[in-house]
């Protein structure tokens, strides 16, 4: 049987105490996710309660009980996917509220670490449970490093009262590295159909190895591009890897995350937040979808309420300019019915909370091969053939196929105008139809990446700052001083909490940045 001593994981990362229980505060900002912690209860943790701490961190590793503070109102709108209607968040103004960071950082070290560690301790490295446990922590540690960089990577988890900081580079080197022995191990495993690791507490693919095996291939090939542009060698060698092991392949690979505890604030985060009218569609996406007469605009939005059609506002706006009808909630559109009915500002809505969550989309697979094979890499297809796979894939996801996807493919109008208040141009001028130059050919890839990766933000802010696809409008206004409105963010500074707590470290994981902490600093695999 094994002891968790709360007290003794308690380390120097802000707040972070562990809580084993998820409490989420409801509301909207100000009413933040707090964390409910003893500082001196024991609890005795069994092979019972493995898979129920699995689940816990599963759902906090994706952010969506927090949601709002750790991806809305930073990543969402970063890469643009969203414009904030609310004058008082000043994030899409390029404002890092520190305040609200917390909820990024705390969910992965107080509640997603300390579950995988326990898990890792308990099942051995011969286990497909240690094998889930590592491809998890992964993805989670992901999210952190690439809004940040450096962070405690290695030592998370590790009771000390300081807790170093571990260079990009290195945290990278060792993701791929854990997904290539998870896959090793699982493939040894996947022939045993009675196998269910976690059984339905696994709340994504319910132990099913083969799909678990697919999900950490693609994670791999997603970092293989991610480093493409400042290490080539490895990223070709760990891509190359990643396809010929196993890539996801149709939208029934799709990763999706069912959280049936809505009542307890464990639902979909998206659906949680949208009734409380704080964003809307950006023009940046109205341009594109309106642009390309693209099916998938009728799921991800729904027509504004004041005028029955599609519509967007820019990214950072100034509060009197949101004051402005066309900037306004019931002038533009918000997420679509899959996460919320009903979005007049007068009529109540209702929030769908039990829709699964969004994870990762096989589609974006096909245009991660696609881009490969622009770069010469053996990806199993031409960069037209995965690209225009990667579309059909997208919009089967969404529930589109046939002639109408054909047409898609084969269309040759470009971006529009989006009629916003701003009277902005197009925001881009390449077609959907495969171009004859690679140069279009690498935007048209990471334009249909973006749109195939939505809701996910954090990965379309990843994959921005990487490729600058696709194309995104400037701010309109920024209110911080290190980044005018012809630049866009590049990280998160390190969290005042840490600053306050983990000073030295703080200052060592400043170097290993090889910038200042600043919100201009590029993270080491972003060369742009």
């Amino acid at each position: 049987m094994t002891f968790f001593n709360k007290n003794i994981y308690k380390k120097a990362l802000g707040a972070a105490s562990i809580s084993l229980s998820l409490w989420v505060a409801g509301g909207c900002t100000g009413d933040f996710e707090e964390l409910n912690i003893s500082k001196t209860q024991i609890m005795t943790l069994g092979p019972n309660e493995y898979p129920k701490m699995f689940s816990q961190a599963l759902s906090q590793g994706s952010y969506h009980p927090s949601y709002q503070t750790a991806t809305n109102l930073f990543a969402d709108l970063w890469c643009q996917f969203y414009a904030t209607t609310t004058p008082n968040f000043q994030s899409d103004r390029y404002h890092t509220n520190m305040g609200w960071i917390g909820s990024h950082w705390n969910p992965i070290y107080t509640q997603v670490v300390p579950q995988l560690r326990i898990i890792l301790d308990n099942y051995d490295s011969t286990t497909p449970e240690n094998a889930m446990a590592n491809i998890w922590w992964v993805f989670s540690f992901s999210r952190v490093t690439d809004y940040y960089g450096p962070i405690p990577y290695f030592d998370a988890g590790i009771p000390a009262t300081s807790v170093k900081y571990d260079a990009q580079d290195v945290i990278y080197d060792d993701f791929f590295k854990k997904l290539d022995a998870a896959v090793t191990l699982l493939k040894t495993k996947a022939g045993d159909a009675t196998l269910k690791p976690f059984g339905s507490s696994d709340i994504m693919f319910k132990g099913d190895l083969n799909k678990w095996i697919k999900f950490a291939n693609t994670l791999r090939l997603r970092f293989a591009l991610r480093i493409s542009k400042v290490d080539p060698t490895r990223a070709k060698t760990e891509a190359e890897a990643a396809v010929a092991s196993g890539v996801m392949l149709s939208a029934a690979d799709d990763a999706m995350m069912v959280r049936t505890a809505v009542t307890s604030g464990d639902g979909n985060g998206i659906s949680r937040i949208s009734g409380w009218q704080e964003f809307r569609m950006s023009a940046t996406m109205e341009s594109i979808l309106k642009g390309y007469n693209d099916p998938r605009m009728t799921v991800f939005f729904q027509p504004a309420f004041k005028t029955g059609t599609y519509e967007g506002l820019r990214n950072g706006l100034s509060p009197a300019q949101l004051t402005q009808d066309l900037n306004t909630n019931d002038y533009n559109s918000n997420v679509g019915s899959r996460w919320i009915r009903n979005t007049g500002s007068g009529s109540g809505w209702e929030n769908l909370l039990a829709v699964p969550a969004d994870i990762l989309h096989a589609a974006e697979a096909y245009f991660l091969r696609a881009e490969g094979a622009l770069n010469g890499w053996n990806m199993g297809g031409s960069a037209q053939e995965l690209y225009e796979k990667g579309i059909r894939e997208s919009m089967a996801t969404w529930g589109f196929s046939g002639a109408a996807v054909d047409t898609y493919i084969q269309g040759t109008t470009p971006p529009v105008a989006p009629g916003d208040a701003m009277n902005s141009a197009a925001v881009s001028d390449i077609p959907v139809k495969w171009a004859a130059s690679e140069a279009k050919q690498r935007e048209q890839i990471g334009t249909q990446k973006w749109l195939a990766v939505f809701p996910d933000g954090c990965e379309g802010w990843a994959e921005f700052r990487r490729t600058r696809f696709p194309k995104l409008y400037n701010v309109v206004n920024s209110v911080n001083n290190d980044i005018p409105t012809t630049e866009f963010i590049r990280r998160f500074p390190f969290t005042d909490a840490e600053k306050a707590t983990n000073k030295a470290a703080v200052d060592a994981a400043v170097g290993l940045l090889g910038g200042p902490d600043k919100a201009s600093t590029p993270l080491w695999w972003d060369k742009n």
